[in-house]
């Protein structure tokens, strides 16, 4: 067995069904030896897209994604989908070819100091100098980037390495790093405090983020809230903790949030911030959820509580674990005022629009075809104006809502739902996507097709790049500069030449008959163009 077979035995030793990426010679002996595996190779257009897609793999499985790249631009294209994993904290193993040990800081043909370059990304890099260190190694990158506060590792492996012969194989069964002990349980005696707390609040609140996904802990999140009855608020990576529709659930906070969420944050007493960093996206002005009430901060890792905004009470821990502590505590809370004071504000700031009859209103779409996508349905949003419309109209049931919320990257959606479908075969994925978002990773249009990896695809056209678009309107006086995305290919075309179904839709006088038409089966990707008016706004 040489270097390349055991980085596949770990694999397989780690339950790894695929591995997403694209080769070059410093990976060839990994490639070679994956042939011999049932892990399956899926060859990507473009190397950041290998990272995004293993970032959908990890979003449904709660297992770590795989991908693996060649040397210099192989590995320095990677980068861009580390940090997006990294932002959102997602656990990601990428594994990057390197050229020969003796060869290092030779400045070589395609040799890049991967490591160092993605020190800021990665929650932990190896550089690989042994074979017989590869076991190790592997079972600790797994346990390291799905443990604690999640996040993409690197491993990074020169070809002689990978072609050195191991002495002997063993996988180990454990993990111990005498420096990294992350915290489970949260502390009991805090958890007193909070329940003390909420038992005296009037105006008690729930805000999720997206580490209650990440610690596979809505149910407990629901559970809670239920049976104390507390109304819940989210950030853009905490939709879907609760179904859109829920009793409780009053939407996204932020500056693109729900006016009506934003004031419930504002008129609470006590704050419950379950795994999210108050980062400016949701609290633009930090000391407002600290002044005249008690902030309850919650997270895994110990460096977020107090570091936006100082915490009343705070908690290190899996929400999982303590969500169900505090869940099983017995005490008393009133919140029936409360709530019917959120459910007039809910009325009364409801988003009001003036869609132009023209072309496609992206809200009015969106809420149709989630009305009409399978209960469980995997919604992944691009970044741009199409991210801000589903975060306002999608409706999430007992599905999934995924996007790129701490890097805010553009081409995400499409390489994240190939990951996602191929995650989960049976379930049902739509991207949605901007037709800027959508000109960076159309190039997986093939890789979907060489796979028959079957998602379908939304493009919002305005021929904008909208957002910042939208921004130039406002800051600039419709001063715009490099946002008219003139030079656009014609989508029919495209799609007919990929040989992928497409439909266009104008305005919304066929659109239900459209989306049943786009939705209907499961046994091709389809690409849907909805023409939308270059002037909307978000």
């Amino acid at each position: 067995m040489n270097g390349a077979d055991a980085i596949i035995k770990c694999l397989e030793a780690e339950g790894v069904k695929e591995v997403f990426g694209y080769p070059g010679v410093a990976i060839c002996p990994f490639y070679n030896s994956i042939l011999n595996s049932k892990v399956k190779s899926i060859l990507v257009r473009t190397e950041q897209n290998a990272a995004h897609a293993a970032n959908g793999v990890s979003r449904i499985t709660g297992k770590p994604g795989v991908c693996a790249v060649t040397s210099g631009p192989g590995a320095t294209n990677v980068i861009t989908g580390i940090a997006t994993a990294f932002a959102d904290s997602i656990p990601m193993i990428c594994i990057t070819g390197q050229v020969n040990s003796e060869l290092l800081g030779s400045d070589v043909f395609q040799e890049a100091d991967i490591t160092g370059a993605v020190e800021s990304f990665v929650k932990y890099s190896y550089l690989v100098k042994d074979a017989n260190d590869i076991p190790r190694i592997f079972k600790e990158a797994f346990y390291i980037a799905n443990t604690g506060r999640k996040g993409p590792v690197l491993i990074d492996i020169p070809i002689d390495v990978q072609n050195a012969t191991v002495s002997k194989f063993v996988y180990p069964e454990t993990v111990s790093l005498r420096t990294y002990k992350p915290t489970v349980k949260g502390h009991a005696v805090q958890i007193k405090k909070v329940c003390k707390e909420l038992e005296r609040a009037k105006r008690p609140i729930i805000c999720a983020g997206g580490g209650v996904q990440l610690s596979n802990a809505c149910e407990e999140l629901r559970a809670f809230a239920e049976k104390f009855n507390i109304p819940v608020v989210t950030t853009m990576m905490g939709i879907g903790v609760m179904p859109t529709n829920h009793p409780l659930n009053f939407g996204m906070v932020g500056n693109n949030g729900k006016g009506y969420a934003n004031k419930a944050m504002n008129e609470s007493d006590v704050i419950i911030m379950v795994g999210a960093r108050v980062a400016d996206r949701a609290v633009s002005q930090p000391d407002l959820i600290t002044k005249n009430k008690i902030l309850i901060h919650m997270d895994v890792d110990p460096a977020e509580i107090g570091k936006n905004a100082v915490s009343s009470i705070p908690i290190v821990g899996d929400a999982k674990h303590i969500l169900k502590d505090m869940t099983e505590s017995e005490f008393v809370t009133d919140t029936k005022e409360w709530l019917e004071t959120l459910k007039e504000y809910k009325i009364q700031y409801a988003p009001k629009r003036n869609p132009n009859p023209g072309y496609v209103d992206p809200a009015v779409f969106i809420t149709k075809l989630s009305e009409k996508m399978e209960d469980d349905a995997i919604y992944v949003a691009d970044v741009g104006q199409n991210q801000i419309w589903s975060c306002g109209y999608h409706i999430v049931k007992n599905g999934r809502f995924l996007t790129s919320g701490g890097m805010g990257t553009m081409g995400y959606s499409i390489p994240a739902a190939m990951g996602c479908k191929e995650a989960d075969t049976g379930k049902q994925v739509i991207a949605v996507c901007g037709d800027g978002s959508f000109q960076m990773s159309m190039c997986e249009l093939a890789t979907l097709k060489q796979h028959g990896i079957n998602i379908k695809i939304i493009v919002l056209k305005n021929n904008y790049l909208g957002m910042v678009r939208q921004y130039q309107h406002n800051a600039y006086k419709d001063n715009y500069s490099m946002v008219e995305l003139t030079g656009s290919p014609d989508l029919s075309k495209l799609s007919e030449s990929y040989g992928i179904d497409f439909m266009r839709l104008t305005d919304m006088k066929d659109a239900d008959e459209v989306i049943d038409r786009f939705l209907k089966g499961d046994d091709n990707t389809v690409i849907l163009e909805c023409i939308i008016d270059p002037m909307d706004l978000v």
